[in-house]
């Protein structure tokens, strides 16, 4: 995948660190530490993405993506330490397309950027729309025909029922599924009560998914009510 990426983040650190691996996957990358000098890169390169931190020098982020917005479309991540929901909400009402908080994982960045690529592509007209068979979001990528699934671009290898399971939690993104729902269509019989099945293929999934089992990224537990993917 070739592809110009913008990143703008006034710690060259940060800004050095996101190109590097950007760069190691084949994309061509422009850095900037201001907004001015963003603003006049987007103006003279041909870009498909950029990368924008929230806190710069002389604008906000979420100045700069207004900016940006009122003369181009390409795909806009937001960069950045703060994390409220708020926040959120503002980065992506202003034009966003994604949001991720600092400290970050490179390779879900790179995900991140690699599907906003594709979904922009795809809306572009050059390549086949997606079809109901396949998930891709925040770097999970499932495919429910050929019965893959990859995690920041790296395949994980699940079992039939893990499969089951993922493919019906992010179907059913952002609702709560019970532990008697799951069981119930993934195994296609009665739950019964104290039925530990589904915790433990949940358990197992996590570890799979390399998820921390207090604070996962993916699979949320409800307590007294089941799982959910957001």
């Amino acid at each position: 995948m070739e592809a110009n990426i913008l990143v703008v983040d006034d710690e060259p650190e940060i800004a050095d660190l996101v190109g590097v691996y950007l760069k190691s996957e084949g994309f061509t990358v422009f850095t900037c530490g201001t907004a001015v000098e963003a603003l006049a890169c987007v103006r003279a390169q041909s870009l498909d993405l950029a990368v924008l931190d929230v806190m710069l020098p002389d604008m906000s982020g979420f100045v700069l993506c207004g900016e940006i917005r009122k003369e181009y479309h390409f795909p806009v991540i937001m960069l950045t330490a703060k994390g409220s929901d708020m926040d959120k909400i503002t980065g992506l009402t202003i034009g966003a397309d994604d949001y991720i908080t600092k400290p970050f994982n490179p390779l879900e960045l790179v995900a991140r950027v690699k599907a906003q690529l594709r979904r922009y592509t795809r809306y572009n007209g050059t390549e086949k729309p997606p079809t109901g068979d396949v998930i891709d979001f925040n770097g999970l990528v499932i495919n429910r025909s050929t019965h893959e699934c990859t995690l920041y671009d790296q395949e994980l290898n699940l079992t039939p029922i893990e499969f089951d399971i993922l493919w019906m939690l992010c179907e059913n993104r952002g609702q709560v599924i019970s532990a008697e729902r799951l069981f119930e269509t993934v195994w296609g019989e009665k739950y019964l009560d104290r039925n530990n099945t589904v915790m433990v293929h949940i358990r197992r999934l996590r570890e799979k998914m390399g998820e921390p089992s207090r604070d996962p990224r993916f699979i949320k537990t409800v307590w007294g009510v089941g799982y959910k993917i957001d």
